[in-house]
């Protein structure tokens, strides 16, 4: 597959992102490349395309496979797999919100959650440092919750709530003159 030169660009900037968010470049870039696939591309076709390692595509399709980014699909007469991402912005960004959460939120809110009770009965605990743990789990757990929230409304609904972003914000701060408070 041939990219055109702003194909290219998004492709490799996407790896870019990965990499700060912390997904591996070429898991990020297979991501986008089969975003961008008008078809369904084989592996092969994926590797030749990125210039990389057969079994790095291999390895990172199973990883965009397990996030439910990215599933097999068949070609008539091609007995090879081929891969196909999602395609839709909305299902991509709540199948990598619901990913991130379960594999690092949903931890770290057991472990917190463990160390409020192990830490009601630690002597040798701080009660400051015990209060400043208390504050880091009501905010993830004020966190979750607001997802569980939001994370089922249609997108169209979604949409709407975050074009209002501003105009909610002012309607609830107190030091808004205009707004309710």
């Amino acid at each position: 597959m041939e990219l055109s030169p702003t194909a290219q660009k998004y492709v490799l900037h996407w790896g870019e992102m990965g990499t700060r968010w912390g997904v591996n470049r070429t898991v990020a870039q297979i991501h986008a490349l089969l975003f961008l696939a008008n078809a369904p591309l084989a592996a092969e076709d994926i590797a030749a395309t990125l210039a990389v390692a057969r079994s790095n595509v291999s390895n990172s399709l199973k990883e965009l496979q397990s996030w439910g980014l990215v599933r097999v699909a068949h070609v008539m007469g091609d007995r090879r797999d081929h891969f196909v991402a999602l395609q839709d912005v909305w299902q991509i960004f709540r199948v990598i919100l619901e990913e991130r959460k379960r594999r690092e939120i949903d931890p770290t809110l057991s472990v917190l959650r463990e160390c409020a009770i192990e830490g009601a009965e630690d002597a040798a605990l701080e009660p400051a440092t015990l209060a400043r743990m208390g504050e880091v789990l009501a905010f993830l757990e004020m966190l979750s919750a607001s997802y569980g929230d939001y994370k089922n409304l249609p997108p169209a609904t979604l949409q709407r709530f975050l074009s209002m972003g501003g105009k909610v914000a002012r309607f609830l701060s107190p030091d808004d003159k205009g707004g309710a408070a």
